[in-house]
């Protein structure tokens, strides 16, 4: 499916000013160096999504079409926990407690931050957009693109990069 260039991917708040949201969603892109607020309502949408087709997929659970809920169900969940939002343990009522900071932990800026791959999430992000950071092979210059649980040790820096030198003064101070 083939979105056009003005399909949303994000709904926006209802209500515009309310100081208490807007405080918790500056700290949010403080602590996640997003940058607008456009990606965190990417990921609120993402969020919501994920808990509508819990609660479809719970409801059907309990209707007629038991068998094939719960085999749409195992592929619902397979997916939340290949993409690592998810525990190995955890099911269906679990997805319905998720918050927004468990997608953005996902996020490669976030992953590539928590590595030492910048000093700060910003500078993650850039060095993510300026094409410093591969995921196993494969160069990404997108700060939002998921990383998959089984990705997360791959990230690191391209070995062409200037960055891969141990002693490059913008590599993170190790601790």
């Amino acid at each position: 499916m083939a979105l056009g260039s003005n399909t949303k991917l994000y709904e926006t708040p209802n209500h515009p000013y309310q100081g208490e949201r807007i405080s918790s969603e500056h700290s949010l892109m403080g602590r996640y160096g997003l940058k607008n607020k456009e990606e965190l309502w990417r990921a609120q949408s993402e969020l919501r999504s994920f808990r509508r087709e819990a609660r479809d997929l719970l409801g059907q659970a309990r209707g007629d079409t038991e068998t094939e809920a719960a085999e749409a169900g195992e592929e619902f969940l397979a997916r939340l926990k290949r993409i690592g939002i998810l525990a190995d343990q955890e099911g269906l009522d679990d997805v319905l407690s998720l918050e927004v900071t468990d997608l953005l932990e996902r996020r490669l800026q976030t992953v590539a931050y928590r590595k030492g791959l910048g000093n700060t999430p910003k500078q993650a992000r850039q060095f993510i957009s300026h094409g410093h950071v591969t995921v196993g092979d494969r160069r990404v210059t997108v700060p939002s693109y998921k990383v998959a649980a089984d990705e997360e040790g791959i990230v690191a820096f391209d070995e062409n990069s200037p960055l891969a030198d141990e002693l490059h003064p913008e590599r993170a101070e190790e601790q």
